[in-house]
């Protein structure tokens, strides 16, 4: 392959990426915004518990992912690919019922857009 196509192939994974986590970013903030306001529509005590903490610690982490993908590739590859991993486990110790389906929906995402990075990043330092 030349570095022309060697470029190329990193940029459009970069942007395939960055789309995407940004993407499940918004929609992860949109679901923690809505279940506080449902919350405080219905009135029930707003204390929280150990899961949310955590749920809100993992979305910091997924924020910081996100926007380090726009500048950094591989701090940006290894965040995503930790919150994949700590949404798996979140789901798998937090959740009810169908983990695999829950982490396919919320983590699967960051992991394939982490992947997509640290390829990208792989590629560009091979093509140096």
């Amino acid at each position: 392959m030349s570095a022309k196509n060697v470029h190329r192939a990193a940029r459009v994974m970069r942007w395939v990426a960055r789309i995407i986590v940004t993407l499940i970013t918004v929609f992860g903030a949109i679901m923690l915004i809505g279940e506080s306001i449902s919350e405080l529509i219905s009135g029930r005590s707003m204390t929280p518990s150990t899961e949310g903490v955590l749920l809100g610690i993992i979305g910091l982490v997924a924020l910081a992912g996100c926007i380090l993908s726009w500048l950094r590739d591989f701090p940006a590859g290894i965040l995503l690919v930790v919150t994949s991993a700590a949404l798996g486990a979140h789901i798998g110790f937090c959740a009810g019922r169908n983990h695999f389906l829950a982490w396919a929906m919320l983590g699967l995402p960051y992991l394939v857009a982490g992947v997509l990075i640290l390829s990208a990043w792989r590629l560009s330092i091979n093509n140096q």
